[in-house]
């Protein structure tokens, strides 16, 4: 009776055997497009009782050992910057680690304390924080074009600025400061790389069409555009974009720059108030809140319906994909009778046999533990027994 899990991924929580779970998400099965953090993404759903399914579109390629960036660290300390522009924490990050690995940590410091650090957002300042260094200002919108918009009101004409770059790219800094007057030293730290597993991205993307997955979660711009692009070249655009549109699985994103790319697609997003995990998670904790006050209250307590599992009263149902699928078309119906006819076209296979409508039925009270749930409407078929005031 319990479905095998998909054997994409590698973080599977197992919860067709979990006891009874108070976790707003028990039952959800959410993928995690991300290579970096994803861990501790996965682990802060997890406590909240989803189901985690990792498929990173793209992998982070560091450049500790690229002679390019220890060429540009030198020659920056050899002729200081105005301006430093920090994209990203973990580029700023790195770019000190790089700069310690080849003794280059002390000096570029040093002129970094005496420059003027702009910092796209508040992850990008907590590293420059981190470095024992200060942030004289700090995006709000952490984006690019923030950052460009101030510093050309005030004028870069004749000055030196340095652009610590994230994996996208400059986001056209470059560009826009250099016909402004300014000279430009881009530094770039980290790029994207292509995904570590192309079977298991494709896998995820087969799996988000078919229904199999309730919530993807994107924290990069170009991870958002790498998962849809494999989304497309699949042939399977249309399936998942009406899967989001619907409502029937979320797009959560960390920010409005990771969102454009979903946007482009007329998907529609989640986002936290803040660009950080610790928000993100909470923004999909509070989704499925909301869904938890509207679920349909039966006789054995609130019914929600997941992708792949249902949770009835706080339990995860040990329920096979058909049981699923026979209770889900129950409760889309609201009470309502459903006819036996009705069952037997979301069962598997073409029998038109009535004694499998009643096998899955049965199948379908054992597992749920309450006989009176479902109903039997002689003649007519079946219904759930709702909760009346």
């Amino acid at each position: 009776m319990e479905q095998e899990p998909p054997a994409w991924g590698t973080r599977v929580a197992e919860t067709a055997t979990r006891p009874a779970l108070g976790q707003v998400m028990a039952g959800c099965t959410v993928l995690v497009t991300a290579d970096r953090r994803s861990g501790e993404l996965a682990a802060a759903l997890e406590r909240r009782g989803a189901a985690i399914r990792h498929a990173p579109a793209l992998s982070m390629v560091p450049h500790v050992d690229d002679d390019a960036l220890v060429e540009a660290t030198a020659a920056l300390v050899a002729d200081p910057p105005d301006v430093v522009v920090a994209t990203t924490g973990v580029g700023f990050r790195a770019w000190i680690e790089a700069a310690d690995a080849h003794g280059l940590a002390d000096d570029l410091l040093a002129v970094l304390g005496r420059a003027r650090i702009v910092a796209r957002g508040p992850k990008a300042r907590g590293a420059v924080q981190a470095a024992g260094l200060s942030a004289d200002w700090v995006a709000e919108s952490e984006t690019s074009a923030e950052v460009a918009e101030v510093l050309l009101s005030e004028g870069v004409q004749g000055l030196h600025v340095a652009i610590q770059h994230h994996g996208a790219g400059a986001d056209g800094l470059d560009e826009v400061f250099g016909k402004a007057g300014a000279r430009v030293s881009p530094l770039v730290v980290y790029r994207w790389g292509a995904t570590p597993d192309p079977e298991r991205l494709a896998a995820s993307v087969r799996a988000a069409a078919a229904g199999e997955v309730d919530a993807v979660v994107f924290t990069s711009a170009p991870g958002a555009e790498a998962w849809l692009e494999a989304v497309e070249s699949a042939g399977l655009l249309d399936e998942v974009v009406s899967r989001f549109t619907t409502g029937e699985m979320v797009a959560a994103s960390v920010g409005p720059v990771t969102s454009r790319p979903l946007a482009h697609r007329g998907i529609p997003t989640l986002e936290p108030e803040r660009g950080r995990l610790g928000a993100l998670v909470r923004a999909l904790v509070g989704h499925y809140e909301q869904i938890e006050a509207v679920a349909l209250c039966t006789v054995a307590g609130p019914l929600v319906i997941r992708a792949r599992v249902a949770v009835l009263d706080g339990q995860v149902l040990p329920l096979s994909p058909t049981g699923v699928e026979v209770l889900r078309l129950l409760a889309a119906a609201g009470g309502d009778v459903v006819s036996r006819e009705q069952v037997l076209e979301v069962l598997p296979g073409v029998s038109r046999d009535g004694h499998a409508v009643e096998v899955a039925i049965a199948r379908l009270r054992e597992a749920t533990g309450r006989r009176d749930l479902v109903k039997t409407v002689v003649k007519r078929g079946y219904r759930l027994e709702l909760a009346h005031p």
